[in-house]
């Protein structure tokens, strides 16, 4: 049923022109379409845009140039004077729009479908370019009904084009909705019905891609409602694909590729490959997210979980727990089950609060991803330090049966908050890893409801959990394992070494973060936790009450001392963060940006961050180009580059004071003074260009 028009009229009234150079609409009780112009007066022969304006009514659709499985795209005839050349639609990237079993490609809400035109180039100034088109399109819901119009539009013919202000904004969204040429090389391949599109690209990465979906140029050549299970490894993408009934063409199969990144932005890039053999999967990583219902994500996350156990960085304490496994051999049955409950809430709980803190922070316009908290300098100093303290312990230069369940004690004392502790701390070390199948599920879990995250989340505890947990199911299974003996304190001091070499990667980790006095503060702290153990053990082995509470007030003061020291590593930036600027960029701050602005000067701002990958593509793509960078130069343009990679304050108050939770964010500021103008997520050259103060460019990105 059609719905009733006084529903519609608030949002019919936005297809009415605010200015002479949008054509009247042609409404129904569907859709409002109108022709509209980017200039307010044109100039002989130099190209513009129009743009064929579609508000729909909500639940109503229009169509793509593949229109998926049903449907046919919008046609536009145009005619002017004699020597006017007209150019077909630019194609937005398009939306799937499910419709039972089937899936169509088109645009809800509203879209400009832009094209460009040449006036004849013997118009003069004070010559009127009247332009006549006729449009059909088809518009369905749960039916389709196909309707058509007439615009018309009367230009003022000037020396040089005029922008009109009131519509840049909407063709500036327009062009950035068109895709990109993509960056990334293209492989392409079937074998029978299933096949595969491959990307390869620095910029490609499990932090920096969330969704991804490919729209063929030609229809039925692909199934447009098969599923495209998507892969993503370090520098590469895969999505799965299905043969449709067409068959394939000679050539290159062309088409649109979307990728959503972690902020939550979908950039759009055309890609081209001739048809080959079946690009190869990306080193066994799972096939994730669009589509998967939430037991086939918890699937995912439990068995990348139970993966997870043999990475590098989990396994020594994995190896500790089993030894402490086997010190309880011939323990009772309510002991070695109980030590298996502590170890498995350990692991779940610490798998949630993960969870919960990413929620957080991303509720809070953070960008929090699997091991967001190694972003820290603090945070990665103060896990060396507990490696070293680890290593020393298993070392035998102190003894304590704590959070690593190392010691004799554990036995002894019960140790079950050692147990839940040792599964906290398994977990904190294995942030820095990702294991098959992982990637899949935390992508899928971050699009989800809180709830349902967190429920993944939970099935990879359990999934990290599951060995050590069956003893909890099956504690008879201790008895299996080797009886206590000199072997298992050889294995103990074999596998410091492990340790010392966990804390000398996180010392690596932090050199990449902070400057040489910060890493001096950090190596100082780590001296200091080593001079604490040696004062513990010697405390521990003390004959007298003296010897005794001499070494454990050393040792406290040892960690004091190292605790102190953090503040050193929190208050300094990573030199990452400052030499962000190349030779076209200074870096940002408020007080640079003020100085500039006093001069009067023009400053273009861009707010990025290393894992952004719309960011990365933006600069390669736009920023970087050389016509950018000379009217940069030319037009005595200041470039600052604002770096969000650890999600300072100071970059987050300035997205947040523009309407922005993340970035991209780009900023023009004009020549003395005045409010920025906010440029769109997604660049084209072309968009850059014509924001920039000064002489317009021409030509199109």
């Amino acid at each position: 049923m059609f719905r009733p028009a006084l529903t519609l009229a608030a949002l019919l009234a936005l297809g009415t022109p605010a200015l002479a150079l949008e054509s009247a609409p042609v409404r129904s009780e569907r859709t409002a379409m109108s022709l509209a112009a980017e200039l307010s007066a044109v100039a002989p022969g130099q190209p513009f845009r129009l743009g064929l304006k579609q508000v729909l009514a909500p639940g109503w659709h229009t169509y793509w140039i593949n229109p998926g499985d049903a449907g046919t795209p919008p046609e536009l005839a145009l005619t002017g004077p004699e020597g006017t050349v007209a150019t077909g639609f630019d194609w937005p990237a398009p939306d799937r729009i499910p419709f039972g079993p089937l899936v169509n490609y088109g645009y809800e809400n509203q879209v400009l479908l832009p094209l460009t035109v040449t006036p004849p180039a013997d118009l003069r100034p004070g010559d009127v370019l009247t332009l006549e088109a006729t449009a059909s399109w088809l518009v369905c819901e749960q039916v389709c009904i196909p309707e058509e119009g007439v615009f018309r539009l009367d230009l003022p013919v000037e020396a040089a084009p005029r922008p009109d202000p009131a519509l840049a904004g909407a063709f500036r969204e327009a062009e950035a909705a068109l895709p990109r040429p993509s960056p990334w090389a293209a492989s392409l391949g079937f074998e029978d019905r299933q096949g595969a599109l491959r990307l390869d690209g620095p910029d490609l990465s499990p932090a920096t891609v969330k969704a991804a979906w490919f729209f063929p140029a030609e229809w039925g050549v692909l199934d447009h409602a098969g599923p495209q299970p998507m892969e993503v490894a370090e520098g590469s993408l895969r999505l799965g694909l299905t043969r449709g009934a067409a068959p394939l063409a000679e050539g290159p199969l062309a088409g649109v590729v979307t990728i959503t990144d972690t902020a939550g932005t979908r950039s759009a890039f055309t890609v081209s490959a001739v048809p080959g053999a079946v690009p190869a999967a990306l080193g066994g990583a799972a096939p994730a997210l669009a589509g998967w219902p939430l037991w086939q994500v918890l699937l995912s996350a439990a068995l990348g979980g139970l993966i997870l156990n043999l990475m590098p960085c989990v396994f020594p304490i994995l190896a500790m727990k089993a030894m402490a496994v086997a010190k309880l051999s011939g323990a009772a049955r309510g002991t070695v089950r109980g030590h298996a409950a502590s170890y498995t809430a350990g692991v779940v709980l610490s798998f949630l609060v993960l969870a919960g803190a990413m929620i957080a922070l991303r509720a809070a316009g953070g960008v929090a991803g699997w091991g967001f908290q190694f972003t820290s300098p603090v945070f990665v100093a103060l896990m060396g330090w507990l490696m070293l303290a680890v290593g020393l312990n298993l070392s035998g230069v102190f003894q304590i049966g704590g959070p690593v369940g190392a010691g004799s004690g554990l036995a002894a004392r019960g140790g079950h908050l050692g147990s839940f502790a040792t599964g906290g701390l398994a977990v904190l070390v294995a942030t820095p890893c990702t294991a098959p199948f992982m990637a899949a599920a935390i992508g899928a879990a971050m699009a989800m409801p809180p709830a349902a995250t967190l429920a993944v989340f939970a099935a990879m505890g359990f999934g990290m959990a599951a060995p050590y947990a069956l003893l909890a199911l099956a504690p008879g299974l201790a008895r299996l394992l080797p009886r206590p003996g000199l072997w298992m304190e050889r294995l103990k001091q074999v596998l410091a070494f492990p340790m010392y070499g966990a804390a000398l990667w996180l010392l690596w980790v932090l050199a990449q973060m902070v400057g040489p006095a910060a890493l001096a503060a950090a190596l100082a702290g780590g001296l200091a936790i080593g001079f604490g153990a040696w004062a513990l053990g010697a405390a521990q082995q003390a004959r007298s009450r003296r010897g005794h509470w001499l070494g454990r007030g050393g040792a406290a003061l040892a960690l004091l001392g190292a605790l102190a020291l953090l503040p050193q590593l929190g208050a300094r930036p990573a030199p990452a963060a400052a030499a962000a600027a190349t030779e076209a960029a200074e870096p940002w701050s408020e007080a640079r940006l003020a100085a500039l602005r006093a001069e009067g000067r023009p400053v273009f701002v861009n707010m990025t961050a290393a894992w952004c990958i719309t960011c990365k593509v933006n600069e390669r793509v736009a920023l970087d180009s050389a016509a950018v960078r000379q009217a940069f130069q030319e037009r005595g343009i200041a470039y600052l580059k604002g770096d969000w990679t650890d999600g300072g304050p100071a970059i987050a108050a300035q997205l947040r004071r523009h309407g922005r939770e993340g970035v991209p964010l780009y900023l023009v500021y004009p020549p003395g003074g005045g409010e920025p103008e906010v440029l769109p997520q997604i660049l084209t050259e072309a968009i850059v260009l014509r924001a920039l103060p000064g002489p317009s460019a021409s030509g199109r990105g």
